[in-house]
């Protein structure tokens, strides 16, 4: 097979020799780590050192973490109403969540349909803060849920200041900070977050890992599973004591990333698709973004043509919108952005990882000088 160049870390990164290391060692440990004998205690000091491992991720306490099987679980295992602080039951009455939320927190969680609403963003795609401040001053306990930085254009999100907004109001916040390990600060402290998604496989560890992360008092009294005693009482289940040790590995060598020098590739990317193509619009180019992420579209060209032709040159790219059983579909992220449909259709997303290099970039963009001209002329053509 051809040599491939991977530019779709937002979807998924490749496995990490580090969390490729510790799972081969954990599928050696028999045990499972509610057992009491030596073979339970071998499994369960690898879940606890993971623990460890992800808490200083994002600056938490260990006691704190909760292992789930990915993200969207621990997105739906937060929006609950039934949320304790220091021991009170302070049941949310209402949930707020930004329109450019991934499905499982749009979705609402457990709350009923009629208690979920959603906020508004700018042009730019950053929640609109005035919009915010009157939601959650309508609410007697509110539940907000913003994700950090957005998976489609990599739009970071004023959690600190949204943090403020939602506590003066009596409210907690909940974030999906899915894209931030690895290529922004996420200290739970700093953030202000009082519950924080985080997943394995968005860091380069196993898929099948994530944890839902506590700060303060917060304390959530329904689990999303029950049965068992498993994670302190709040996930029953035997725990994916492989995939968690992976998921440690990884947490602690994404604290080590380059974040400038992937900065300076996103950079360079950008400025050379707009002199090959002066059309390009960049999304969210006027406010801050992950380093590794941009979202672009080339008007009168379909994403979902330009993505196969990318891939038949060699190259892995995504649309900027979700995909389902492979399918391209609108951008709800872009639609609340006020884009136009035209334009959202067109929308293709480049995100680079820790691996990624200038000959990488290169044989991108040699790709993409092949492709535009192609499919520009065939638009022109039928025109």
């Amino acid at each position: 097979m051809a040599e491939r160049t991977y530019f779709d870390w937002n979807a998924t990164a490749p496995l990490r020799e580090e969390a490729r290391i510790a799972t081969i060692a954990a599928l050696k440990v028999a045990g499972n780590a509610s057992s009491v004998h030596a073979e339970g205690r071998a499994a369960r000091s690898l879940v606890e050192h993971a623990r460890e491992q992800v808490a200083n991720l994002v600056g938490a306490d260990a006691k704190n973490v909760t292992f789930t099987s990915g993200a969207t679980e621990a997105n739906m295992y937060a929006l609950t109403p039934a949320i304790e602080i220091g021991g009170r039951k302070e049941p949310r009455d209402r949930l707020f969540v930004s329109a450019i939320e991934h499905p499982s927190v749009r979705s609402g969680g457990r709350f009923a349909a009629e208690q979920v609403e959603a906020l508004p963003v700018t042009d730019d795609g950053v929640v609109d803060l005035v919009a915010l401040k009157t939601a959650v001053a309508r609410a007697v306990r509110p539940l907000v849920s913003i994700m950090l930085a957005n998976n489609e254009t990599g739009v970071i999100q004023p959690i600190a200041q949204i943090a403020d907004t939602v506590h003066a109001a009596n409210g907690v916040l909940h974030v999906d900070a899915v894209q931030g390990p690895g290529r922004i600060d996420c200290d739970v402290d700093a953030l202000g977050a009082d519950l924080l998604s985080i997943s394995s496989h968005k860091l380069g560890g196993p898929q099948g890992a994530g944890a839902l992360v506590r700060r303060g008092d917060i304390h959530i009294a329904e689990p999303l599973i029950r049965g068992g005693g498993q994670e302190r009482g709040q996930r029953a289940g035997t725990e994916n004591v492989v995939a968690i040790a992976g998921f440690g590995a990884a947490a602690i060598a994404a604290t080590q990333v380059d974040v400038r020098r992937m900065a300076a590739l996103r950079d360079r990317l950008e400025s050379d698709l707009k002199a090959a193509t002066p059309q390009a619009v960049v999304f969210g180019a006027g406010v801050p973004r992950l380093p590794n992420t941009t979202l672009f579209a080339v008007p009168g060209l379909k994403a979902e043509t330009a993505i196969i032709a990318f891939d038949l040159n060699g190259i892995a790219v995504s649309s900027g919108s979700a995909c389902s059983s492979g399918k391209v579909q609108a951008s709800h992220v872009l639609a609340a952005m006020g884009v136009d449909p035209s334009l959202s259709r067109a929308a293709v997303r480049v995100s680079l990882g820790w691996t990624t290099t200038e000959a990488d970039l290169e044989a991108l963009l040699t790709a993409w000088n092949k492709v535009v001209s192609s499919l520009l002329n065939k638009h022109a053509n039928a025109a």
